[in-house]
């Protein structure tokens, strides 16, 4: 296989009207325009920032280097996996995501199961996933009717650290003082149910059609395993979190058949490695390690945090 070298990747900032104007300090980014509440890490349209392919957006590099950057055992045509940090000003409508059953009756490739990790949460913060116990179909209805969804929502208190694993069907909303990693897949299927009474377009019969009563959706407890946590390892998606100290050399650097991304969490480090130019990651980049890689190693000047998001075939 034809070895591609590891790349860090640029954010693009994406308007959002629920979003923040200034997002300092996760990101020296303010704008007089449409305020921005998601920056995406890997998005299509995110180029890469360092190396031989800067310049390049994902997807082009995704269509050349397939095999070579996401492995032999991934067969998506396209990047698996989006990844963004949430900054919600605002309640986010109450939304369901279909599973890849229903998206492929609709002529889309895949659905949209996601996780959230808590990167940041005021006192009192919360989201909505699920509904309650006992809550049923005719129910609501009914409170869509009468504004009255969000009594039958199940509201679950999170705290900085905290994983939530989002699975397809779920009802749910993400409100004000949380900054989230979205971890999801590859898709942009998203259907409004219920929007506190704002003029966008709401998608009520398919999102009937896609909501579960219940679900799997809730609060991930962290899996310590050999000097890291697994925080969470689901169908498309295992997320570990890593320390990194200076002088010593994790054991994530042993190779893996398929692709690998590292957010880092706190700190800074330094990636180095046969055939190609050393580059930093800084707090909130991401870096892609493609499943082609050479030898490559990482550094950290003072004690630093990671995140390895690994893709896995649904």
């Amino acid at each position: 296989m034809e070895t591609l070298a590891p790349f860090r990747l640029a954010p693009w900032f994406r308007p959002r009207p629920w979003g923040f104007h200034d997002l300092s300090p996760w990101f020296d980014f303010r704008t007089e325009g449409e305020p921005i509440g998601e920056v995406w890490l890997t998005g299509e349209m995110c180029t890469a920032d360092t190396g031989p392919l800067k310049g390049l957006r994902l997807d082009e590099i995704t269509r050349q280097y397939h095999a070579p950057l996401l492995g032999l055992e991934l067969a998506a045509q396209d990047f698996p996996l989006l990844i963004k940090l949430l900054f919600p000003k605002e309640k986010l409508s109450v939304q369901v995501h279909p599973d890849d059953a229903l998206a492929q009756q609709y002529g889309e490739p895949r659905g949209k199961t996601e996780c959230w990790y808590t990167l940041d949460a005021q006192p009192g913060a919360q989201v909505a996933l699920g509904l309650r116990p006992g809550v049923i179909a005719e129910q609501v209805r009914a409170a869509l009717h009468d504004h009255s969804l969000e009594s039958l929502l199940e509201m679950i208190p999170v705290a900085k650290g905290d994983m939530l694993f989002v699975d397809a069907g779920t009802v749910h909303a993400m409100a004000p003082g949380v900054v989230m990693l979205e971890t999801q897949q590859t898709s942009d299927l998203t259907y409004r149910l219920y929007d506190y009474g704002s003029p966008r377009e709401l998608h009520i019969e398919k999102s009937f059609a896609a909501m579960r009563l219940k679900t799997r959706a809730g609060k991930v407890p962290p899996r310590p395993v050999d000097g890291h946590s697994i925080l969470i390892d689901e169908r498309y998606f295992r997320i570990e979190r890593w320390p990194v100290r200076p002088a010593t050399l994790p054991s994530l650097l042993a190779p893996v058949p398929t692709l690998q991304l590292l957010f880092v969490l706190q700190g800074a480090l330094r990636i180095s490695g046969d055939g190609f130019e050393p580059f930093s990651l800084e707090r909130n980049q991401i870096a892609v390690i493609p499943a082609a890689a050479r030898r490559w190693t990482l550094v950290a000047d003072a004690s630093s945090e990671l995140i390895r998001i690994l893709p896995a075939e649904g």
